[in-house]
């Protein structure tokens, strides 16, 4: 009879927390399971979602594109609802996104979280209509990307004259380009093979993501551009909900996303990529890399070659209908509030 209730009982529980459980948000991302994004913003996310509903929310987190796909469909699953979230560059769609791209142009980042601060004011002005098709709750950045190269480095700019470079973005690819480089686009988790079969001779990728890549065992130089944190440019980072998924949440379900999105996430993001910017700039370091910097009085060659990428990006935003370079200002001033 003992085992009998007993029987009843844990099938009463698993029930009543199967019942409990109303919504599975499955997260999907292109990263491996140990890189910035899952440790510092998923999983801390997931912890506090689960536990403000109560546990009427699971969140899974699937890294590394383990349901399928290439890191540029990723927004696509997430508006088409094949995932319930998904977390992606803004950048791996080239021309999707034109107006965030203001803050991917050449010489145009700081630190992860200035950036990120940066990006939360310049979303809640100008990125509505570019997001429309989703529910997004994070908009951020990593630090800014410097040059990473194998066999040959890049201590001024006339060494990058006809070196492969991976680009994160449409805008990088046009800088790397004027800057004398062939720019080769391609998402970061190719960059690896890319690297060690000669496909590419560096690339452009923050500190951050080399832990989860091993690229520190591949590249010995390394190239920063200007001041501390300085860099190429960095990209727009996207965490976003399908829209059916959020819309059909009770009210204080949505709430519990809504109390776990935007502000309250950028303070995740932010200091979370920073601290793996140092931590891994300094396992490069450990495993025999050769930094250069590129000084802050040294770059005016480097930001007159790009400025017509500026300016093409201020000309586009004129023709679809918007004022580029009042955009443009925005954003610098958005950003040197935070670097103050």
């Amino acid at each position: 009879m003992k085992t009998a209730i007993a029987a009843l009982a844990a099938t009463l529980g698993l029930t009543t927390s199967v019942m409990a459980q109303e919504v599975v948000l499955k997260v999907h991302h292109f990263l491996s399971a140990d890189a910035p994004i899952q440790t510092g913003v998923l999983e801390p996310w997931e912890k506090a979602v689960e536990e403000q509903s109560g546990g009427r929310i699971d969140v899974q987190i699937y890294p590394a594109m383990q349901l399928g796909g290439r890191p540029p469909q990723l927004f696509d699953q997430a508006r088409d609802g094949i995932v319930d979230v998904a977390w992606t560059l803004l950048g791996y769609t080239p021309g999707r996104f034109p107006v965030s791209e203001v803050f991917e142009l050449p010489f145009m980042a700081g630190t992860a979280t200035e950036t990120t601060n940066a990006l939360q004011e310049f979303q809640a002005k100008y990125l509505g209509d570019e997001l429309r098709q989703v529910h997004p709750l994070l908009i951020h950045a990593p630090a800014a990307y410097k040059i990473h190269t194998a066999g040959k480095p890049v201590n001024e700019l006339s060494d990058l004259k006809g070196l492969k470079i991976r680009a994160p973005s449409r805008t990088m690819t046009d800088g790397l380009n004027a800057l004398g480089a062939t720019a080769v686009g391609m998402p970061v988790p190719e960059v690896p093979q890319a690297l060690s079969t000669g496909v590419i001779d560096g690339a452009v990728i923050p500190w951050e993501v080399f832990g989860s890549l091993r690229i520190e065992e591949i590249v010995k130089d390394h190239t920063e551009i200007g001041s501390e944190n300085g860099g190429m440019s960095t990209s727009v980072m996207a965490l976003v909900m399908n829209k059916r998924a959020y819309d059909k949440l009770p009210d204080d379900l949505k709430k519990v996303i809504d109390d776990n999105s935007g502000a309250a996430l950028a303070a995740l993001a932010g200091p979370a990529f920073d601290a793996a910017e140092v931590r891994e700039r300094q396992a490069a370091i450990d495993a025999g890399a050769t930094i250069a910097i590129i000084p802050e009085e040294s770059l005016a060659p480097w930001v007159e070659a790009t400025q017509p990428v500026v300016d093409a990006w201020v000309k586009q935003m004129d023709a679809d209908g918007m004022d580029g370079q009042a955009m443009l200002d925005d954003a610098r001033a958005m950003l040197a509030v935070q670097q103050d």
